[in-house]
């Protein structure tokens, strides 16, 4: 039986971020993708750190089940692509999307910042610098991703309700 190593599962976690930016850089407009492309650096250079020095390898595997929300943020982006915003697969992926965004990106930074805080004394000082500082910018984007996500999918029937009204009177 094969011996599982997780330095390779941050491995394929780090050559899938710098594949996408790279991806990014040349086939879209930066403008568009600046915050994307900064998550990728922020998360490259917290992975690189994990690679490199193999240590926190544990703490950098639990940070990859961030990733399982993308599933739905990526299907999200291609059915809003295929102009099918208004359809009812597109209503069913957006509740799990938010159920997976609570479960696997809010509540795994949480508990990343929970052990950071709790940990601080045992990690140096670098590192613990890179991870904080790195966990601190994902997490400043992931909450303005989710209030997007929110305003977008859940708040918008209401909004249009507001203008219509507006228009009225």
């Amino acid at each position: 039986m094969p011996s599982y190593h997780p330095i390779e599962e941050i491995n394929s976690g780090c050559g899938y971020f710098i594949y996408d930016f790279f991806d990014m850089i040349f086939n879209q407009k930066i403008n568009q993708s600046w915050e994307l492309l900064f998550h990728h650096v922020v998360v490259i250079t917290c992975f690189g750190l994990s690679v490199l020095t193999h240590l926190y390898v544990g703490f950098a595997v639990v940070a990859l089940m961030v990733e399982i929300n993308s599933i739905f943020l990526h299907l999200r982006q291609m059915l809003r692509m295929a102009n099918m915003a208004e359809r009812v697969l597109y209503r069913v992926n957006s509740m799990v999307n938010l159920g997976t965004y609570v479960a696997f990106r809010i509540s795994t930074l949480a508990w990343m910042t929970r052990w950071l805080v709790l940990n601080r004394e045992r990690i140096p000082l670098l590192s613990y610098t890179v991870g904080s500082v790195g966990l601190a910018i994902v997490t400043v984007m992931t909450i303005v991703l989710f209030c997007r996500l929110l305003r977008t999918d859940f708040l918008k029937s209401s909004r249009e309700k507001e203008n219509k009204k507006d228009k009225e009177t």
